[in-house]
């Protein structure tokens, strides 16, 4: 079977990735980052037959958004590569020593993961960020991507590999499963004797799914019903400013706001000031009846508006009469990643950094930076959004684990 071949050279490759030193791992990277640059026309050759396809099949443009890719974009991606290089290598660190009164002395060291399977969605530069990721980190990745990005992977994918090769590395470091029908992800769903981890990046349904199908032990990352809660000590300029930006800089993306909370005294002030800047980016809101009273910009709410990630020029408005409430109502309908809070209130901020159960939680600042980039980890594998084994934009030491090493000089068990 053509998939299990690769997961069982990926599994012999996890043993040579242990040999190689953090100057041969960031050497590649950097190869890799050189030859993406130089293959720049090749990749979107391959990235203009994908979105070919995607507009055949009526893609919205914030889906085509994520799917495009372009020298800019390109150049991001060798940038990813080459920020990564930069950081420290987590293997090997020695997280913690103690000795035992026997005279057994204990290393608790940082270690790969070992084989690392993601299963995601349209977005190409997954390719290369996980690739820089999980490479860095000592780890193997098998990758599997949606059909909508087939070509734009496999073009990145044999840049990476053919990087490696000529650094003299093993080229299994990386695989791609090729096939792009729905048995195949499945199949390799159940790869447990060869993967060591599933980590599914896209869609809340994708990732429904690889939860509730994996015999792999899964890292679950999360679909971005992001809210931002304008305080009754809002300022206005700022709450536009952030507010816009965080849902319009890029609608495609699992960082946008979503769903807006509103003090009632900030809902006949600040409110319409953030409204129109929003129309005006030709927003839809959907508000509730306190804030269609304060504002005819908007149209009426369902109870499910509350609960989605759009990913479109859509939002949500909620109205509450304290901080409390607004904490209340995003730990409802909140899918945990990322929430903020406009305010001059320093109470009011502590509390919601304290009291909102998200991955990534912000006091006057734009969800768009809960990104493994902005973070400064170079890349990120994805945002987790449960609280095991990682929360939040994941990096390198994210994708590690840790061993105990233990010396002694002859002891024995009594």
């Amino acid at each position: 079977m053509e998939l299990e071949f690769l997961c069982r050279n990926a599994k012999a490759a996890k043993y040579e990735m242990q040999r190689y030193t953090t100057e041969q791992k960031n050497h590649a990277l950097l190869k890799i980052a050189e030859l993406l640059i130089a293959n720049s026309e090749t990749i979107i050759a391959a990235n203009a037959k994908d979105l070919e396809n995607a507009q055949a099949k009526g893609m919205s443009t914030a889906l085509q958004d994520r799917l495009r890719l372009t020298a800019a974009r390109i150049e991001g991606m060798s940038e990813g590569l080459r920020q990564v290089a930069a950081l420290p290598d987590p293997i090997g660190e020695v997280l913690e020593t103690f000795d035992r009164p026997n005279g057994l002395k204990l290393a608790k060291v940082r270690v790969p993961l070992g084989v690392i399977g993601i299963i995601y969605e349209s977005r190409p530069n997954v390719t290369a960020d996980a690739f820089a990721l999980t490479f860095k980190s000592g780890n193997v990745v098998i990758l599997k991507g949606g059909s909508d990005a087939i070509h734009s992977n496999m073009a990145i994918t044999k840049v990476i590999r053919d990087g490696l090769k000529e650094c003299g590395i093993t080229e299994d470091a990386i695989s791609l499963i090729e096939s792009t029908d729905r048995e195949t992800t499945k199949a390799f769903m159940q790869m447990r004797d060869y993967v060591d981890v599933l980590i599914p990046r896209g869609s809340a349904g994708l990732i429904r799914s690889v939860v509730e199908n994996s015999k792999i032990p899964v890292i679950e990352t999360g679909a971005g019903n992001c809210h931002i809660y304008i305080d009754e000590t809002a300022d206005a300029e700022m709450a536009k400013n952030i507010i816009v930006n965080a849902k319009t800089q890029r609608l495609g993306v699992c960082n946008a706001c979503e769903s807006l909370v509103i003090h009632e005294k900030a809902v006949d002030t600040v409110f319409p000031v953030v409204a129109k800047a929003l129309k005006e980016k030709e927003v839809e809101l959907r508000a509730d009846d306190a804030a269609l009273a304060a504002c005819d910009l908007c149209v009426p709410a369902s109870e499910e508006d509350f609960a989605k990630e759009y990913l479109d020029l859509l939002i949500s408005v909620k109205t509450v009469k304290s901080v409390e409430e607004a904490i209340a109502h995003i730990n409802q309908y909140s899918t945990h990643h990322s929430e903020a809070i406009i305010t001059q209130d320093e109470a009011n901020a502590e509390k919601f950094l304290n009291e909102v159960d998200s991955a990534c939680v912000y006091v006057n600042a734009s969800t768009r930076f809960t990104d493994g980039f902005e973070f400064g980890f170079g890349a990120e594998i994805g945002i987790s959004t449960q609280m095991l084994h990682a929360r939040g934009p994941m990096g390198l030491k994210e994708l590690t684990t840790y061993k105990y090493q233990i010396r002694g000089n002859g002891q024995v068990r009594g």
